[in-house]
């Protein structure tokens, strides 16, 4: 009997030779499709496409080993391959003759959070190569309550800003509004959280409040602050015992967070100050990062040495600690640090209160010039109203002693220069900024050379122009990392250029716990800078600050262009950077 479906034996011949015929043709159609796409995918391997491709690089790939020659390729905000890319194909190629491609540089201490809401160009940083910013030393833009946020509105309605956060996840979602050309991660600041519960007391936190401060920690960490961060020569940090670190250090870390710090003491008491460092990281079980190290005022040049010695020890016994530095000798701060402690205790409308009594004035004004202050005396370690100049201020009225130092100020004011600091902290609501000479080129060049340092600017992103060009700045804003390349690579040899790009990269994701970030692998962001070691330079001075950096040809954020051939782009790519114990749910 014939098969089902089938006809009979007699009709069944010319049927099969039909379906036999469309079966050969569809087997032969797909196998010469196959071919057909094999081929398409073999030339595909053979010259494969990519959104970027840099071509003829000196690679120095952040890891501190020996530069090669060779082409990077990106595809979206990855790197997608690194070697000789010849064949491939690119919508965009920019040419790296004779040029460095390295990890873009990682500061890990900017202090942009503010101005990058109000300038979101970053352009002192990029124009730098600095791709990636971590910030918030000891102060943090967040936790901040409605009193805090008042602190800052007269701030905020100069640059017409809206503070409308209280939370970490609250300004993360105001900067994605507002845009900027760089990365940006975050530390909680534990003066912030003091500050959020206590205010500017000087007294123990109770155990309530300190554990109000806890949860204030944790909730940040959720939002995805880095760590916890200190800057215990300030107020209301320096109110902060040893132990309330500790406790603050302790949740960090049960988040996956690390512990920055402005240590208490840069100058006479220094090392009972690297002390407390190195028990907060052993008894938290926390990494530790000492920001801007340095050993200041005269009676202290030359203890650099020692101080790396001592850090080194105490890596040798299990100590995660290790240190930032900005290559200058002058530092930068607010204008109240000058004035003794007591004097701010309890905020600016209670330091305008004591410096109007005639009293607290003078007694203030002696406290200045003392020698051995049982406080970090900003004042006299910078020689006095002559190594103290005014850079910024915030009330208008003052604008005009900007670039002056106090001794000038104080010869216009017809004042003695302490009244003169006094006037203007009081007129400017402690908003004002000063540069202060307090550092040796020795001590400097040291820190700057370790193994173990790593590089913050310890500045906030400003520009040549736009509404952050209207007053004077720290030169280290500007020129920071290029300085290092320049004179400390290439004019002084202290260090080889994969050295100091493996601190500027590697090293400095490593201590705030980056990990897609800061080496260049296929895989890993791509955020990208190409230079010229030989004519990278910073510009920026002391008396003409708002200068960029030069030698920087392009630098790339997450796969695109925020700087091309030399010239600032549109581009604003830049992202915020969680931490590890980020929780979206927290959101």
């Amino acid at each position: 009997m014939p098969l089902s479906g089938w006809p009979s034996r007699v009709a069944r011949g010319p049927v099969r030779n039909r379906v036999c015929n469309r079966v050969r043709n569809r087997v032969r159609n797909l196998v010469c499709g196959l071919v057909v796409l094999s081929a398409a995918a073999s030339a595909q391997a053979q010259h494969p496409h990519y959104d970027v491709i840099i071509t003829h690089a000196r690679i120095v790939d952040g890891t501190g080993a020996p530069w090669f020659i060779g082409d990077i390729g990106v595809n979206g905000d990855r790197i997608a391959a690194i070697g000789d890319l010849h064949d491939a194909t690119a919508t965009t190629r920019a040419d790296a003759m004779g040029l460095v491609a390295s990890p873009g540089f990682i500061d890990v201490q900017g202090q942009s959070e503010f101005n990058i809401l109000v300038d979101n160009r970053a352009a002192s940083k990029i124009t730098q190569g600095v791709t990636t910013e971590i910030t918030g030393e000891g102060s943090s833009i967040a936790p901040a309550n409605d009193r805090m946020l008042k602190e800052r509105a007269d701030e905020a309605a100069k640059y017409g800003v809206t503070l409308d956060w209280h939370t970490l996840a609250g300004y993360f979602h105001h900067f994605d509004r507002t845009k900027s050309a760089i990365n940006l991660g975050t530390f909680v600041g534990a003066g912030s959280v003091r500050n959020f519960v206590i205010g500017e007391a000087n007294r123990p936190a109770t155990p309530a409040e300190l554990d109000q401060m806890r949860d204030l920690v944790a909730q940040a960490m959720q939002d995805g602050a880095w760590g916890l961060s200190s800057a215990l020569q300030y107020i209301p940090d320096q109110y902060a015992s040893t132990d309330e670190l500790v406790s603050l250090a302790t949740v960090a870390r049960q988040y996956g967070g690390v512990y920055f710090t402005h240590q208490r003491s840069e100058g006479d008491r220094i090392f009972p100050s690297l002390d407390e460092v190195f028990a907060i990281s052993q008894r938290a079980g926390i990494s530790a990062t000492i920001w801007h190290l340095k050993t200041a005022y005269r009676e202290n040049f030359g203890k650099m040495p020692e101080v790396l010695r001592r850090i080194a020890a105490a890596r040798v016994r299990g100590v995660d600690v290790a240190a930032s530095v900005y290559p200058y000798t002058r530092a930068s701060n607010d204008l109240p640090a000058c004035f003794p402690p007591w004097v701010l205790e309890g905020g600016m409308d209670k330091m305008a209160e004591r410096l109007a009594d005639p009293v607290q004035r003078a007694r203030a004004k002696r406290e200045m010039d003392a020698a051995n202050s049982p406080w970090e005396n900003e004042w006299r370690g910078s020689g006095g109203g002559a190594g103290v100049e005014l850079i910024e201020v915030v009330n208008p009225a003052l604008a005009k002693y900007q670039g002056m130092t106090f001794a000038e100020i104080g010869r216009a004011m017809g004042k003695d220069p302490r009244d003169a600091a006094m006037d203007v902290a009081v007129a400017d609501h402690g908003e004002s900024q000063v540069v202060i000479d307090i550092m040796a080129d020795s001590d400097v060049r040291a820190a700057v050379s370790s193994p173990i340092v790593t590089f913050g600017s310890d500045s906030p992103e400003r520009g040549e122009d736009g509404p952050l060009s209207h007053t004077k700045a720290h030169p280290r804003a500007f020129g920071t990392f290029p300085r290092v390349l320049a004179k400390y690579v290439r004019q002084e040899h202290t260090m080889r250029l994969e050295e100091a790009v493996r601190k500027m990269t590697l090293l400095a994701a490593s201590r705030v716990g980056i990990m897609d970030r800061g080496v260049l692998r296929p895989g890993m962001m791509a955020d990208i800078a190409v230079f010229d070691p030989a004519t990278i330079q910073d510009l920026a001075t002391f008396t003409d600050p708002l200068k960029y950096s030069t030698g920087v040809k392009d630098v790339i954020v997450n796969g695109r262009f925020v700087v091309l051939d030399s010239k600032i782009t549109d581009e604003r790519p830049g992202r915020i950077l969680r931490g590890p114990g980020y929780h979206p749910a927290s959101q």
